[in-house]
């Protein structure tokens, strides 16, 4: 069920917010048959401090502008360990995809420097989780997957690309830490 809300979200999102997204090479190899997410157990020092530095210039932009922006697209109990080990990094993949997506549209060139390195290492780990979802997914019928069991999902209110961003940009660094972390080393979700 968590799944389910997490990919209509995304869709949902995607579709109010109209944004696009900028095509950008990536250099990863998709070889499809090996995952190597166990590299991203934990991120080096330099890339978490690249992430710190963006959250911390977001924050600063909505301090100046004084932004009360009470949506959570990722509610504080969402918990990728409470789902089946092959169905994290789908979520995990949809919860990156809507990432990159939101802060794919920052237009203050004030932030574009500071994101620059982020997103290039957020669509290095996505390109990696669409290489590893094929290979630890089950194969399942047309409209058994999980994406499309339950008939109702709860759709996100309405809100500004601001708005979007600042939850997006506050969910961050637990999708680095946490998140990531749950997916790399299945074992050690807590």
């Amino acid at each position: 069920m968590p799944l389910l809300l997490l990919l209509l979200l995304l869709a949902t999102v995607q579709t109010r917010t109209g944004a696009v997204p900028v095509p950008r090479p990536v250099s990863v190899s998709l070889d499809t048959k090996e995952c190597h997410m166990a590299k991203f157990k934990s991120l080096s020092p330099q890339e978490l401090q690249a992430f710190k530095t963006a959250k911390d210039a977001f924050e600063e932009q909505l301090l100046l502008k004084d932004s009360r922006c009470s949506l959570r697209l990722f509610p504080r109990t969402w918990d990728l360990g409470q789902l089946q080990v092959w169905e994290r990094p789908l979520a995990l993949q949809a919860e990156l995809a809507l990432t990159l997506k939101v802060l794919g549209t920052v237009t203050d060139p004030a932030l574009g420097d500071v994101l620059e390195q982020p997103l290039h290492m957020l669509r290095h780990i996505h390109a990696q989780l669409q290489a590893c979802a094929h290979l630890t997914a089950p194969s399942l019928p047309p409209g058994a997957h999980p994406a499309h069991r339950s008939p109702q999902a709860r759709q996100p209110p309405p809100a500004s690309p601001g708005c979007l961003q600042e939850s997006v940009t506050f969910n961050l660094l637990r999708l680095l830490t946490r998140d990531l972390r749950c997916v790399a080393r299945p074992g050690h979700c807590a």
